[in-house]
């Protein structure tokens, strides 16, 4: 009640106010910021990164909505939950319960997927336990059970007076033909029915009989009572219940004048087989009753690995394709396998990437008189007390998907179950965007339209939201783990509309990401939904359409970190353009630009993807020059991450000799190999598992900082060593804290909170440590001092650490980073920002002679146009000193600026997977069947 009364007046409060009304916001570096966000309209909020874009939303704004659901609770509630500070403003009004959608994948679980998430596999189960139709897998034949009501309504369908024998079937081994016959007797039963007739039970015993056909026992005789005669059915009620029970499930109604019988049976069985009765828990995976027995609901499990068995799949059997097959006593399997191939018909000089789905089988089964793979395996598994075959089995041995739920994670008999000739299983593994037209053309018999009436609407709707966010591609089996910050958001976006919550206000972290300019408008259409149906929608974005499309706009600036944290424009967006000291407007309007390259680069040397087929990947060969940027594009879903991280990326480290990742289907890596020396895969993981990670520790800068504080005076009075100033192991760190700076208090059914510890204020250090102070500044103040401060500080020290620090920090303010606190928590930052500063790592070590190929995703997450111009100046020096930087990118910006484009598609899922387009950006505004060509000519105009 007390939280009902909280919220009840926060509405009634919001009625009478049309704004959310803040008034001395100076979280982070906002300088006592006042504005003014409309209630129930779509607002954007821009600016560059480090602006206070996201200071001013998640950290102000939902954290007071954060905080007031925690004091609406009550007091014996909150006493589990620690208090939350409120957030550094004078006063907050209007706040409506709040709802953050951030950009990070919060999904660990590894049997949580893409269909649970969005409970949209909750209502499937419903759906397949309430009119799914089970299917014998013998004769293809529906399983039917039959009730007392089944046979009731049959016999009231003869004609009246018709004479019936209600049968029971009987078995005599387990007691023995007298026994049995005896047991009927006591029971009070007088005939059993042989062979067309009836006989007396006394009668069939006194003959002493050693064995019994087809026995039946006679329950009742009936004859069939007028319809109204409600006592005559009720009899017969009895009778068949007694027919059900005698039979054990079986029974018969015997037609006394024609000599025909009708079969009931009140089991759920048919050909031998009998089948589970379809619920909620047996297409539950999370469930020990539903899950696959193999996989135990994981979907995958640890044995032979087809992709190490057979590595390079462009060469034939013949010429030694099956790696384990080779040496004088493992190649007799070959030698075997290749005598008996034309008995089959086994092509063994084809290529392995050319056999049909049913000749691959064959060489993993094998055929008559010839011994598969498989065989092969079960012959080292029976010589494992060796130690050698033990060695050659785990060289195999890898996660692979369950050959049993192929992955879906379900028990086997889980897919007798049909809805429409698809079971649970097909309709998992089927793309969002083949599901939806499969529920719309769904036809089901008038009762099961009954039972799925609020079931059906509910499936469609979230669907549809998923296809318009631009996740057609997905499937609902997809592990929520493996997707990307982008794609998570989008689901939990689409996740918020199927809920229909309104009167909320939504705070989104940059919904746009991982998503091609095709799919924006989609985007905003969604936006406009959430907002139209009574929320308030607020979006941190850079994204141009995004902004044009917004009700409200509000630009953060002017410049980032202690240069920002002011409102530079709040109105219209088409109002925009009459700011002067926006960065936004200068580069909106063209004032400013990233400039097109004035001539492309060549190279003559260059790698070469062959036959990759990972995923929806059609077979494709893809060359990427060498020390160019080279662009791979295309809509979500076409195939870029597959091309690039499961196949490019593990196949240049196999090439190197690392060993490890598992290498995408493809047919190998040929070309200039030899010019690469290292390759480094840049993603948008955090910097560091672990909370106590930052930049300074990432970059390795603070190994000089602690040598400079361990040299002063009176720590080599006390004895400080370089070891006493981290905060990652005992000695001058909080213990209270355990140089976290903060507590985590468990919010029980929330996420947790994080609270800033009381022993050490969130300085992370005991007293005596803070007493040790260098040019006025401690270690805890060093720690709070964002990057181009403390470039300037150090730049004015002596020593040669002081030297250190500032060629280890001046690579992050290249990168557009000199707002970020050198102490900040790894898990405080965006994806985007622990790229660039992985990217800056990386600038430091680029000096040296290697060679080394940068595979980034999405760099531009997070950037402002002024963030990704010092981006391109980044990559630009990375070039220049040797190095190759391939890119998967939608950003037009970065494409324009590219050597080469790789453009994969046409489309998403099935239709993507092709190569569009190889070549200059130029040349690709002239290919008619890419989408990224449409959006590219726009942005290639020279200065």
């Amino acid at each position: 009640m007390e939280n009902h009364y909280f919220w009840k007046q926060e509405i009634e409060h919001m009625s009478s106010n049309e704004y959310i009304h803040i008034k001395g916001a100076r979280v982070h570096n906002l300088k006592n910021v006042e504005v003014k966000i409309p209630h129930g309209k779509l607002t954007v909020i821009t600016g560059l990164s480090g602006s206070g874009k996201s200071s001013l939303a998640f950290d102000t704004l939902y954290a007071e909505g954060q905080r007031r659901y925690i004091e609406s609770l009550s007091a014996y509630a909150r006493q589990f939950l620690g208090k939350l500070d409120k957030p550094d403003v004078d006063f907050i009004k209007g706040v409506a319960p709040a709802i953050a959608i951030e950009q990070k994948v919060i999904a660990t679980n590894p049997r949580s997927t893409v269909g649970t998430s969005t409970e949209i596999y909750d209502y499937l189960k419903l759906l397949f336990a309430r009119a799914g139709k089970t299917f014998s897998p013998v004769s293809g034949e529906e399983v039917k059970k039959h009730t007392v009501t089944d046979v009731v309504s049959y016999i009231s369908k003869l004609a009246e007076g018709t004479r019936c024998l209600l049968l029971a079937p009987f078995s005599t081994e387990k007691y023995g033909v007298k026994k049995q016959l005896q047991l009927f007797i006591d029971q009070g039963y007088g005939r059993i029915f042989i062979d067309g007739e009836m006989r007396e039970l006394d009668e069939v015993l006194a003959q002493n009989p050693k064995k019994l056909e087809s026995p039946y026992l006679l329950i009742d005789r009936i004859s069939v009572p007028a319809p109204d005669d409600e006592a005559g059915f009720s009899r017969i009620s009895d009778s068949v219940q007694l027919a059900f029970l005698e039979g054990k499930g079986h029974m018969e109604v015997y037609l006394h004048d024609d000599q025909q019988s009708k079969a009931f049976s009140s089991l759920f069985e048919l050909d031998g087989i009998s089948f589970t009765e379809p619920s909620v828990h047996f297409f539950t995976f999370n469930n020990p009753y539903g899950a696959c027995k193999t996989c135990e609901g994981y979907g995958s499990i640890i044995g032979v690995d087809d992709s190490l068995v057979i590595p390079d799949k462009s060469l034939s059997v013949y010429q030694g394709a099956v790696q384990p097959w080779k040496g004088d006593t493992l190649g007799e399997w070959l030698r075997l396998f290749v005598l008996s191939a034309e008995k089959n018909n086994f092509p063994i000089h084809k290529p392995i990437s050319e056999l049909t789905d049913q000749q691959y089988e064959m060489l993993w089964k094998g055929g008559k008189g010839m011994e598969g793979i498989d065989a092969f395996f079960r012959y080292l598994e029976s010589k494992s007390y060796k130690i050698q075959y033990r060695v050659l089995l785990s060289r195999y041995r890898g996660k692979t998907k369950c050959p049993d739920c192929r992955g879906t994670r379900l028990r086997k008999d889980s897919n007798y179950v049909k809805i429409g000739d698809k079971n649970i299983s097909d309709l998992v593994l089927m793309p969002i965007s083949e599901l939806i037209p499969f529920f719309k053309s769904l036809n089901l018999s008038e009762h099961d339209q009954q039972l799925t009436k609020r079931l059906l609407p509910e499936i469609e709707n979230r669907l549809e939201f998923l296809d318009r966010v631009g996740l057609g591609y997905l499937t609902l089996n997809r592990q929520a783990n493996s997707l990307s910050g982008g794609e998570s958001q989008r689901i939990n976006l689409a996740t918020s509309l199927g809920s229909s919550l309104v009167g909320s206000m939504y705070i989104l972290d940059e919904p746009s990401i991982g998503l091609h300019p095709r799919d924006t408008a989609r985007l905003i259409s969604v936006l406009n939904n959430l907002r139209d149906i009574g929320n308030t929608v607020i979006i941190v974005e850079h994204e141009e359409d995004i902004m044009q499309a917004a009700d409200e706009l509000i630009d953060m600036g002017p410049e980032a970190g202690i240069n920002g944290g002011t409102i530079v424009f709040q109105g219209k967006p088409v109002d925009l353009k009459k700011v002067k000291n926006s960065l936004t407007t200068q580069y909106l309007s063209g004032e400013l630009q990233i400039p097109v390259p004035e001539k492309r680069r060549n190279s003559n040397q260059s790698i070469t993807v062959l036959g990759a087929r990972e995923n929806n990947l059609k077979n494709i060969d893809v060359t990427f020059p060498l020390n160019n940027l080279v662009c791979v594009t295309g809509v979500s879903g076409s195939g870029k991450s597959s091309l690039i991280k499961k196949i490019l990326y593990p196949l240049v480290k196999k090439s190197l000799g690392i060993y490890g990742d598992k290498v995408g289907e493809c047919n190998g890596l040929t070309g200039d190999t030899k010019a690469i020396s290292n390759v480094e895969l840049i993603d948008q993981n955090p910097i560091g598992k672990s909370s106590r990670s930052n930049p300074v520790t990432y970059l390795k800068a603070f190994d000089d900082i602690r040598d400079i504080f361990s040299k002063q005076q009176i720590s080599k009075i006390r004895n400080y060593k370089p070891g006493f100033f981290s905060f990652n192991v005992p000695g001058g760190r909080c213990e209270t804290c355990e140089g976290e700076g903060t507590v985590t208090i468990s919010m029980q059914f929330m996420a947790d909170v994080h609270l800033e510890c009381e022993a050490c204020k969130g300085k992370r250090y005991k007293t005596e440590t803070l007493d040790v102070i260098y040019r006025g500044k401690n270690i805890a103040d060093i720690l709070d001092m964002d990057v181009d401060n403390a470039i300037a500080f150090f730049s004015e020290g002596k020593s040669k650490s002081d030297e250190k620090i500032v060629d280890k920090l001046l690579p992050l303010q290249r990168v557009g980073l000199g707002y970020v606190k050198l102490g900040q928590s790894s898990s405080t930052l965006s994806g985007g920002e622990a790229q660039r500063i992985k990217l800056a790592s990386f600038l430091i070590k680029g000096r040296t002679s290697d060679k080394t190929l940068f595979l980034f995703d999405e760099p531009t997450t997070g950037l402002h146009f002024h963030d990704i111009a010092k981006l391109m100046i980044a990559f630009n020096e990375l070039i220049a000193l040797g190095h190759s930087v391939i890119v998967i990118e939608h950003n037009m910006e970065v494409i324009k600026c590219a050597d080469y484009i790789i453009d994969i598609g046409p489309e998403g899922g099935k239709e993507g997977g092709s190569l569009v387009f190889t070549g200059s950006p130029e040349d690709l505004t002239k290919c008619e069947n890419s989408y990224t060509a449409k959006y590219l000519k726009d942005k290639l105009v020279y200065q």
